[in-house]
């Protein structure tokens, strides 16, 4: 048994300095980290606090935070990084007016959690500030173009790298905030946003629990060899053994919740569920399938993952 978590452990190290290879940001890539305040909106049961943050040199993400208003909570708050294709699509709906966005509003995850008392954080991903295009935000093909101006850039910097590295400014956003409780910050997303929830969750150790909607866990259930995930890499990745459930288990299997739907099912818990921490602890590891097929998840199975985070941050 001593040789068999000698040898495990041997193969976690191997595959963590693969997994930094591939997500590290390259040397030279420095810039002043700062955050400057630029709206504020309120509503019933939150604040909005809108943000640019600096995430590369020159460059900025447009942040939104929600912060809870709950009678006799008192500060500091669990706090949840909900990352996406941009923040409006986690709240549903527009803050200057709090119009609606019916096509978002049935994931609607960071107001979902900001009226169940977390402070919350999400983000313009980086295709909009790293690629001046002009198109509008739900134009989906600047993906492509952000990723080949990033490996123009940036040569060897994976795209994924560089979406898991601007969630991580998230939680350093956060964690600095007098108002959250730092030793209770989850992360959750759904789609793009769930694959940013893995990689971003795995990667910085102050998250304590993720919340994954069907992101296609397995390689070849979604498009991570777009240029915007790993490209070309992908393939050397596959021969070298690399999948997410390990990258997980070398990263000591936190928390991890799964609501399957379109492109994850009963293949994405083998996968996971083979993973050694998730083995040993399975309590660590919880799939939720609706069998519907969808890719957006039912009521019943954001609450679930909802249950779940709290489960991890809401108890002190």
């Amino acid at each position: 048994m001593a040789l068999a978590f000698a040898v495990f452990a041997a193969l976690c190290v191997c595959a963590g300095d693969d997994w930094n290879a591939l997500l590290d940001p390259p040397d030279g890539y420095s810039f002043e980290r700062s955050v400057k305040a630029t709206g504020k909106f309120s509503f019933p049961q939150f604040d909005l606090e809108l943000c640019d943050q600096a995430n590369g040199p020159g460059t900025f993400q447009r942040v939104i935070v929600a912060v809870p208003k709950q009678a006799g909570r008192k500060p500091p708050f669990p706090a949840v990084v909900v990352p996406f294709y941009f923040p409006e699509g986690m709240l549903g709906f527009e803050p200057c007016d709090g119009s609606p966005l019916p096509k978002f509003s049935d994931i609607a995850m960071m107001a979902d959690l900001a009226k169940r008392g977390y402070v919350c954080a999400s983000a313009e991903a980086y295709h909009l500030t790293y690629v001046k295009s002009g198109k509008t935000r739900e134009d989906f093909s600047r993906w492509a173009d952000a990723g080949r101006a990033l490996s123009r850039d940036w040569p060897g910097w994976t795209g994924m790298g560089k979406l898991a590295f601007d969630t991580r400014l998230l939680v350093d956003l956060l964690a600095a905030d007098p108002r959250v409780d730092k030793d209770r910050i989850g992360i959750a997303g759904h789609s793009l946003g769930g694959k940013m929830a893995i990689y971003a969750g795995a990667t910085d150790p102050r998250v304590k629990v993720i919340l994954a909607s069907d992101p296609g866990v397995c390689w070849e259930r979604s498009n991570w060899n777009a240029i915007w995930y790993f490209g070309e890499r992908l393939e050397a990745m596959k021969k070298k053994g690399l999948d997410n459930a390990g990258l997980l288990a070398a990263r000591g299997g936190k928390p991890f919740c799964l609501l399957a739907g379109e492109y994850d099912g009963e293949w994405s818990a083998a996968l996971l569920g083979s993973a050694k921490p998730y083995a040993e602890h399975p309590e660590r590891l919880k799939i939720v399938n609706p069998g519907l097929g969808r890719h957006r998840p039912p009521r019943s199975a954001l609450e679930a993952g909802y249950d779940f985070l709290d489960r991890y941050l809401q108890t002190r």
